[in-house]
This record gives C-alpha cells, sequence and structure tokens, in this order.
C-alpha cells in the first residue's frame, strides 16, 4: 500500500467517511441524552436516606463503571438475545453507551450538588421551603455551573467511546473507515478518519478548558 495525497483528501471527503461521522454523531448524542436520564435518576436515588432507594443506584454505578464500555457493549448484543432480548445494532448501541455514561455522570451530578454548601439545604429546610423546590431552584442552579466542565468532558470520551461501537458491526466512523480501506486497499481512509476526530473534539476540548479557567476565576473572586 503506498500512500497517496490525493486518495487521502478524497476519502476525507468521501460517502464513506461522511456517513460514519454522521452516525458517531448522532449516536454519542443520543447516548448523551440516555445517560442523563440515567445519572440524574441514579444521583437522586444515592442522595437518598433510605437504604432500599440508594442500594440499587450505588450498585448500578459500580457495576457499569467497573467493567469495560466494550464488554458491556458485547453482552447487549450477544448475551441478552439468549434471554429472548433482540435489539438491532444501533439500539445496542445506544443502550451501550448510555447506561455507561450515566453512571459515570451519576457520580458527576451527585458531587456537583454535594459540592454546594450544606446549609443552604438547612435554610431552606428551616424556611419550611419543599425538598424539591429546594433542590430546583436553590441547589441545582449553583451545581450547574460545577458539573458543565466535567460533563463537557465527558461528551468528548463519549464520543470517542463511540469507535467501540464497530464491534458490534454498527456503521460509524471507524467501521466505514476500515472498510474503505479495505475495499480501496490504501490506508488513507484510516488517516482521514483520525482527521475527524481532531476537527470534532478539538473544538470540545478547547470549551472544556475556557470553562474549568472560567469558572475557576469567578470562584476565586
Amino acid at each position: 500500500m503506498i500512500w497517496d495525497w490525493s486518495a487521502f483528501f478524497h476519502y476525507l471527503h468521501s460517502p464513506y467517511l461522511l456517513t460514519g461521522a454522521a452516525v458517531s454523531l448522532g449516536l454519542s448524542m443520543g447516548a448523551m441524552l440516555i445517560g442523563l436520564v440515567f445519572g440524574c435518576c441514579a444521583a437522586m436515588m444515592r442522595m437518598s436516606e433510605r437504604r432500599w432507594i440508594r442500594t440499587p443506584a450505588s450498585a448500578y454505578v459500580w457495576l457499569f463503571r467497573g467493567t469495560p464500555v466494550l464488554v458491556q457493549l458485547i453482552i447487549i448484543y450477544t448475551g441478552l438475545p439468549q434471554l429472548g432480548i433482540k435489539l438491532g445494532v444501533l439500539a445496542s448501541a445506544l443502550i451501550g453507551l448510555g447506561v455507561n455514561e450515566g453512571a459515570y455522570l451519576a457520580e458527576i451530578i451527585r458531587s456537583g450538588i454535594m459540592a454546594v454548601p450544606k446549609g443552604q439545604f438547612e435554610a431552606a429546610s428551616a424556611l419550611g421551603i419543599p425538598f424539591l423546590i429546594t433542590l430546583r431552584k436553590v441547589v441545582l442552579p449553583q451545581a450547574i455551573r460545577i458539573v458543565i466542565p466535567p460533563m463537557t468532558s465527558n461528551c468528548v470520551s463519549l464520543f470517542k467511546d463511540t469507535s467501540l461501537a464497530s464491534t458490534v458491526a454498527l456503521p460509524e466512523l471507524l467501521k466505514e473507515a476500515q472498510d474503505a480501506q479495505a475495499f480501496y486497499a490504501n490506508p488513507s481512509p484510516l488517516i482521514g478518519m483520525a482527521v475527524i476526530y481532531i476537527l470534532f473534539l478539538w473544538p470540545m476540548v478547547r470549551l472544556v478548558s475556557l470553562l474549568e479557567r472560567r469558572f475557576a476565576a469567578e470562584k476565586h473572586r
């Protein structure tokens, strides 16, 4: 295989890579939405004083943070059909990445809420303000500012993790680049894939840095 610059620029905007990039972007956005739902629910459950509510959420976070997401994807795609639950490649990838992301977001959200001074909960309780209203109007606006940088960083990691969906034959960016490489017998599609990843992720990495610096400056004012 010989390197060819003209082939590189051709593959960079070829239907193979553009289709794969669109699938990867849609997959990461869908998985993030699923992760937010699971993460918020698990975070609230983990903060409960009732053990029977707190324990299942803790077990969920421990399990999905403690095992590789690749293993989880394989189990969902190949293991669940053994139990009579058959999912397509897209559904398997969405559920696998989303549920895994939820375990990480649960800890981020919980730590953000716990970072709000406890006295604000106590003051609201002394004024007779219900807990959910305190959470929504007093605590969450402050917690959101704390969790935005790590959540944005998680978005970067999630987009990179979409490449693992190639193991369940989802035609995302990596899978399309590998197919193009095999079809044309040229390494250019893989390099084009790397360039697309950089084009997508560099602005997000810069955004994380800017948010961290901004919030750090506000904190020290």
